[in-house]
């Protein structure tokens, strides 16, 4: 597979750039005379004169507000200048910041500073270089005193010399305080232009742009048997010739594109090429178009095989590990040295730890619930994202997926194999008996658990549970867990916190009924309790202000539970069997649902998709189709076949897509595609795996191959969205650990991580500085590690990944056919009493010729006497529709 194998030649300097991405506008030089010489430079942008901002980019802190845009100087023609304008002071000097980040200073170097500012209303400013995190050390600061700044547009032009006295740093910024008592009357606008940052023995480096080529490809590969289509970006017309070509250079396969015309989500013009009918397994394949007179007109080498995921599914469920909370990552199971860290959160100084959290101290105005004050061990779990916060309601939905891949690998019978099996994975817990899988998600089920409110702390919420638990203010990029100096509280419970505990422990007790039945037994008493305290308290609702939640975690929030309530309901039927639950859910508005498009009063509202961390209907109506219950065999259908017109619709928006994905742009006002938005096409991807299991019908995996190779690679922005992958790999993800462009202290991510990708909602600065705003919805990324609005990454993403990719991995070592006939044992293209004969003479051991594949109707992955019975009420009408 083609796996890490051109990264180092992606791109020169990683430290203040990521430049593979062709959306993102950045300096290479100026023509500015008036500064120093550009290649002696450490900043990239000076002049803004070309439009152009980024590496500058905006911050806001405790309570800062402020917005920013390159505009034109009045009365200087074609002079440019980064405008902020400060809308809320916040409560200190750093509220609101412009920066340049990404920059290394030398001992011993001598560093002339120069940049002119102004403002239409007097203000101050604190202009630094130095640390972009603990401890902030200062390497310039114009002796610590802040610049006046006239009003009325008077420009002030400050330039300074100064020598790096201590030891070399690749950490630093070059930052310009405006905030608190610097700041004017609100809001105001002050400008920065002709700044520089020169050092006479510095060479800028070459920045080494990776080329896109014409044909769009998933840069891993492709499975012999899967359905095979690039994406050639031409303004052609008419059909072009392609080859394609193997390693050695020969010609292997030719053809025509089809002509598709504009993509709207890209704005590409494209054609595609179907090579679903080469099956040819090998290495560092790549087409070329013949008659194309374009510097690119070939694609990035790919591979055709068998293994393409059996590594990845590994990689990827590799990453719930090395987020684990409160144990050292050690070797062998971080995979390399450099990704071991120590325990983070448990009570060693500088952090404050997990040990013992308090209640958050401030009045939320929460929901009308006084918020009694007590501290909590909540050790454990996994840390959510690119932060420290461990949040319910994202890691719910995150376990839910892990243990989905288990139980349905577990009806399939084939739960001894690859990462369901004991010894399966690379974590410390292998081999002592118990599923791998179930092992990893247990840690985060103990953390849950915790989570919870008991009669002593209490008694008027009990059984009910705390929507997360965070640092009180963000810490900066390049921060080790077990370095954290925050103060961490736990927020208030919610309800929607309350039901995915119960929900996700209603799960994990069956799952673990036959392994640890004590465990399993506390997990559903824990459940139940959760549940009715869910009841008396439905409208608990997280919705957390950026003032009283405090700016040191996500908020999560959530007001609206009817679709928890559901999940949480199919989730303890499934496992008790209960009628209180089997009548709430079925009276329930979101009772079978698997949504398509989703609708609701938050966020998804309007988004192509199924189910996210708060729209969880989809979950529990899985879990109905999947795992036997007492629901009549009709209404077991009706699930299935819900779950199944939702992959047809999507199929459809495949098919209108000419990079074909299954989501398009957001029916919302907002439109474009939303934060995280290949997380939506990961768990439509599950929603159509589960359709072709239902079905046995091939169009369902065509449609999870055609949306793998978007996220490998055949998209509008060339990119590979998985780290250690393909010719242009993630390199970047918004993580405090995994940041080299922090600081080359920090390693690069390990292999198998999954990118948020496109946001077309510019809701980090670095995006809004570094992408135009006109970029079509499919172009917003930016490959950076302070994009944290593009370039996430989060567990509730690498879960349906990891299921995604040991479904596909599963699918090929099975090899399920993609052309059964259930019932048709004597394989004569129907299904009749014949077949039944011939079924009970196997079963006696007769010497026959049967179909196997056909014969096993309710696909346990073998044939036996329930095949039979099934097959028998099949013909008599009393099931309608096979497999079961």
């Amino acid at each position: 597979m083609n796996f890490r194998k051109t990264i180092c030649a992606a791109i020169v300097f990683t430290i203040v750039l990521s430049m593979m991405l062709p959306s993102v506008v950045f300096a290479t030089k100026d023509n500015a005379s008036h500064l120093p010489p550009y290649g002696n430079d450490l900043l990239y942008e000076r002049i803004f004169d070309e439009g152009l901002c980024f590496p500058w980019h905006t911050c806001e802190d405790s309570g800062g507000k402020c917005q920013f845009q390159v505009v034109d100087v009045p009365g200087q023609s074609g002079n440019r200048a980064f405008r902020l304008t400060v809308l809320d002071p916040g409560q200190n000097k750093w509220s609101v910041q412009m920066r340049h980040r990404g920059i290394t200073l030398e001992q011993g170097h001598t560093y002339k500073i120069k940049f002119t500012v102004w403002a239409d209303k007097a203000c101050r400013v604190y202009v630094k270089i130095g640390q972009m995190g603990e401890p902030y050390a200062e390497y310039w600061n114009n002796n610590w005193n802040p610049f006046s700044v006239p009003a009325g547009g008077q420009k002030l032009t400050v330039e300074e010399t100064f020598t790096m006295d201590k030891p070399t740093d690749d950490t630093c910024e070059f930052t310009f305080h405006v905030g608190g008592e610097l700041a004017a009357g609100v809001p105001y606008n002050i400008y920065l232009d002709d700044v520089s940052l020169y050092d006479a023995s510095y060479t800028k480096p070459p920045v080494a742009i990776l080329p896109e080529p014409d044909v769009r490809v998933n840069q891993v590969g492709y499975l012999p048997s899967a359905k095979k289509v690039a994406t050639v970006v031409t303004d052609s017309t008419s059909p072009l010739k392609w080859r394609l070509l193997d390693s050695t250079g020969k010609v292997v396969k030719e053809g025509n594109t089809i002509p598709k015309g504009l993509d709207l989500d890209s704005q590409d013009k494209v054609h595609w090429l179907d090579f679903s009918d080469f099956t040819t397994e090998g290495t560092g394949y790549y087409f070329e178009l013949p008659n194309v007179n374009t510097d690119t007109n070939y694609s990035h080498p790919f591979d055709i095989g068998n293994d393409i995921y059996s590594q990845m599914k590994f990689e990827a469920l590799a990453f719930f590990y090395h987020k684990r909370s409160g144990i050292a990552i050690e070797m062998p199971y971080a995979g390399k040295q450099e990704w071991t860290r120590p325990a983070g959160h448990i009570g060693i100084a500088p952090n404050t730890g997990d040990t013992s959290v308090p209640t958050w101290p401030q009045d939320d105005e929460y929901a009308g619930i006084p918020q009694k004050s007590y501290t909590k061990n909540v050790t454990g779990g996994w840390y959510d994202a690119g932060d420290h916060g461990k949040y319910v309601v994202n890691g719910g939905i995150a376990v839910w997926t892990l243990m989905n891949m288990y139980e349905r690998a577990k009806i399939r019978g084939i739960d001894n194999w690859g990462p369901y099996k004991d010894g399966g994975m690379n974590i410390p817990e292998k081999s002592n008996g118990y599923p791998d899988i179930l092992d990893e998600a247990r840690w985060q089920i103990e953390f849950f658990k915790k989570m919870q409110v008991t009669e002593r702390e209490d008694a008027s919420i009990a059984g009910m549970v705390h929507h997360k638990i965070h640092d009180f203010r963000w810490t900066a990029l390049g921060m080790l867990p077990h370095e954290d100096p925050q103060d961490r509280y736990l927020r208030p419970v919610s309800t929607a916190a309350t039901l995915n505990f119960a929900a996700t422990l209603a799960q994990s007790a069956r799952l673990w009924q036959e392994f640890d039945s004590t465990f399993a037994a506390d997990c559903l008493a824990k459940a139940e309790i959760a549940w009715q305290a869910a009841l008396k308290n439905p409208k608990i609702y997280a919705e957390f202000t950026p003032g009283s939640g405090g700016p040191g975690g996500g908020p999560y929030n959530d007001n609206y539970t009817g679709d928890e309530f559901y999940w949480a309901a199919c989730e303890l039927y499934a496992t008790t069997g209960k009628s209180e639950y089997k009548e709430y859910l079925m009276n329930s508005p979101h009772y079978l649902e698997m949504p398509s498009l989703m609708g609701g009063s938050n966020e998804d509202a309007g988004l192509w998709g199924c189910f996210t961390w708060g729209t969880t209907q989809g979950l529990g109506t899985i879990t109905l189709a999947l795992v036997e219950n007492g629901l009549p065999a009709s209404e077991i259908q009706k699930a299935k076949s819900n779950i199944t017109k939702a992959a047809d619709t999507w199929l459809a928006n495949i098919e209108d897509q000419g990079y074909r994905l299954p989501i398009k742009q957001a029916e919302s006002e907002q439109g474009g595609y939303p934060w995280g938005s290949n997380s939506f096409i990961l768990n439509q991807m599950i929603v159509m795996a589960y359709s072709y299991d239902f079905t046995s019908n091939g169009k369902y995996i065509d449609g999870i191959q055609d949306s793998m190779s978007y996220l490998l690679g055949r998209n509008a922005m060339d990119q590979c969205y998985v780290t250690g992958y393909g010719e242009r790999p993630l390199l970047n993800p918004h993580d405090r650990f995994w940041t080299p462009q922090t600081s080359k202290k920090f390693p690069s991510p390990p292999p198998g991580i999954i990118s948020g990708g496109p946001n077309s909602r510019f809701e980090d600065p670095t995006i809004n500085a570094a992408v135009n705003k006109s970029v079509p919805p499919q172009k917003c990324f930016f490959d950076h590690t302070d994009s944290w609005s593009t370039n996430e990454i989060t567990v509730n993403w690498n879960a349906p990944f990891a299921w995604v990719t040991a479904y596909l991995d599963e699918d090929r070592d099975i090899d399920p056919p993609h052309n059964v006939l259930y019932g048709d044992c004597n394989g004569d293209g129907k299904v009749t009493s014949t077949d039944l004969t011939v079924l009970k003479r196997h079963l006696l051991k007769m010497n026959v010729d049967i179909n196997l594949d056909n014969a096993d109707v309710n696909r346990d992955g073998k044939v036996t006497s329930t095949d039979a019975t099934i097959l028998k009420r099949f013909l008599t009408k009393i099931i309608k529709e096979l497999p079961l």
